[in-house]
């Protein structure tokens, strides 16, 4: 299983003025953040700011409980991701930094500490989610207008499942929504099926009575990553090294004869993905979400032509740039009651009496893990 990083930024202990400034001012908060794209080992740094005044009127201040670091933003800060974050000259109202920084992260589980007037429907105490995209979550606190988060139901995730919620679990969802209308004993094949989004699909697809068939690496524990994703729900879990058995697509087609396989996710590209469409049926529709072999995806003429195969690609930044407040509302709900695994993972809190030099260096670990 492919391990996730989350990561804790706690605020700073009451004496952390005597070690992190010099001035009167109280500095509570701790953010990584970069003023320039490249090599996160260069450009990330940790940077202390102060204690937030009481949220003006709309507005809430938040503190990010768990942040992950997921590869994508580890693009971002590396430059080559579409999305990218806004610089920001204040990490907290009234101050002002001497040159602006963007704030690392884009997942988080945050707790209210304070609502600003005029604010309705949220109170101190409630988790809630961001609503916006690369909104700087690799922080200890901010303050945010109170339409930039999303409430998340009470007492029906843990801390992990929440902090983890915007990203791959919606990915999975929609793509089994969105592009074939499935039925209980319909099929699906996928490929990087270990990763946190095909999980996903496993445990969403079981749950609607849908049957999967996953294609993982090969390694030399693979039959206990094979148990580990059957017990999530797998129907099947074969490797790429079985793609070059012929006899593969009887089986296949064996198991599937009377429900031919009509959508396909996939995240890694390359001649394994190619293979894999000899599997699929009439009509078919390939979603692809990612690259991770980082080669192009070429795809036989053949099944365009007598399959009538459809390619699309996926991206959940889109989805929420085009859909309502409302919908994502009803995702983030109908995502909390399917109550998925949590992904597997590692907690790395940066302690509040490490310096920002030492901070700076925890995360540089986290990272290389992620």
């Amino acid at each position: 299983m492919l391990r996730r990083s989350l990561l804790r930024l706690p605020p700073l202990p009451s004496n952390a003025r005597a070690k992190f400034c010099t001035s009167s001012t109280k500095f509570a908060n701790r953010a990584i953040v970069y003023t320039e794209t490249g090599n996160p080992a260069t450009v990330l740094t940790a940077l202390t700011y102060p204690s937030l005044p009481p949220p003006p009127p709309n507005s809430l201040n938040i503190r990010i409980r768990l942040a992950p670091i997921n590869p994508a933003d580890i693009n971002v800060i590396e430059g080559v991701y579409p999305a990218k974050p806004a610089l920001t000259g204040s990490l907290s109202p009234g101050q002002e930094l001497t040159k602006p920084v963007y704030v690392g992260g884009n997942e988080a589980l945050a707790e209210i500490l304070q609502v600003g007037s005029g604010v309705e429907g949220l109170k101190k105490g409630d988790w809630v989610i961001m609503a916006k995209q690369q909104a700087g979550t690799w922080s200890s606190a901010r303050t945010v207008d109170a339409s930039d988060v999303i409430k998340l139901p009470a007492d029906t995730l843990s801390e992990v499942n929440a902090a983890t919620i915007t990203v791959n679990p919606p990915t999975a969802y929609n793509m089994l929504r969105d592009f074939v209308e499935l039925g209980e004993g319909d099929w699906v094949l996928q490929n990087g099926a270990n990763s946190a989004v095909g999980q996903a699909v496993i445990q969403i697809a079981a749950s609607r009575g849908l049957k999967t068939i996953n294609f993982v690496r090969n390694r030399p524990d693979i039959d206990a990553l094979k148990k580990q994703l059957s017990d999530l729900g797998a129907t099947h879990v074969l490797t790429y090294d079985d793609l070059s058995d012929k006899a593969l697509s009887r089986t296949v087609k064996q198991w599937t004869e009377d429900r031919p396989i009509r959508l396909m996710l996939n995240c890694v590209g390359g001649k394994p993905t190619a293979q894999m469409t000899r599997f699929l049926g009439t009509d078919a529709h390939l979603v692809s979400y990612g690259a991770m072999s980082k080669q192009p995806l070429a795809l036989p003429t053949s099944a365009f032509i007598f399959k009538n195969l459809v390619a699309h690609g996926f991206w959940q930044s889109r989805w929420y740039d085009t859909h309502s407040r409302a919908e994502r509302e009803a995702l983030m709900h109908a995502l909390a009651a399917l109550k998925l695994k949590e992904p597997e993972h590692e907690i790395v809190t940066v302690l509040g009496w490490m310096s920002d030099v030492e901070a700076k260096e925890k995360n540089q670990k986290t990272r290389d893990s992620a």
